[in-house]
């Protein structure tokens, strides 16, 4: 029984040393190139540019991002959290399943309702209109 219990906490240690591991020897990895010169390190004044891709910068100062773009898509995530959720749960117990029954439907009704009272909020607040 204990054995069991410890199996799945040796998994889960192994998971976030290699989660941890992999991007500590990348960098690793890259710095130790930097001696062996295959990583070359001189700056150039192309590499200092903003943009690299050959097009010079209309300015000097990068313009500003239109605030709406980023509350699109906040509430695009917030929404999506709902099929992420519910996909996964109809596939796994389908309408009405026989180990958690009404409770599971009630808690997904529940959830939906709160999603669209949030998505109402939105649109009577107007935040889904582009002006």
């Amino acid at each position: 029984m204990f054995e069991d219990y410890f199996r799945n906490y040796a998994i889960l240690i192994i998971f976030f040393a290699v989660a941890i591991g992999v991007p500590i020897g990348m960098l690793g990895m890259s710095y130790m190139a930097s001696f062996v010169k295959i990583r070359p390190q001189r700056t150039t004044r192309i590499k200092r540019a903003p943009y690299e891709g050959g097009m010079r910068p209309l300015s000097d100062k990068p313009s500003r991002f239109n605030f709406r773009y980023y509350y699109y898509a906040l509430l695009f995530v917030a929404f999506d959290v709902e099929t992420v959720l519910l996909y996964p749960w109809a596939v796994r117990h389908g309408v009405l399943s026989s180990q958690f029954g009404w409770a599971a439907l009630g808690a997904v009704f529940v959830f939906l309702f709160v999603v669209t009272v949030g998505y109402l909020y939105a649109w009577r607040k107007k935040a889904l209109e582009w002006q």
